[in-house]
């Protein structure tokens, strides 16, 4: 299977991902079964070998930049 992704959709992806299970502000990301949390490493996993941006030192800049760029396309919830 190929999935294709903008570069910030990719970001914003992996950042929540990365997040997942460490958020202290009562986000929560609901996973009903151990094979959904093993799919969602898959994924994290594949964008972490491909991403340069994380590893950056202006990552909080070009991670904050994807996401207002996202929601103009898609709105605010």
């Amino acid at each position: 299977m190929k999935l294709e992704l903008t570069d910030d959709e990719a970001l914003v992806l992996f950042e929540l991902l990365a997040d997942y299970g460490t958020s202290d502000d009562g986000r929560q990301l609901v996973v009903r079964h151990a094979s959904e949390r093993n799919a969602l490493w898959a994924v994290h996993a594949a964008l972490e070998k491909r991403l340069v941006a994380p590893f950056q030192q202006d990552y909080a800049d070009q991670l904050s930049a994807a996401r207002s760029r996202i929601e103009g396309e898609g709105g605010s919830w």
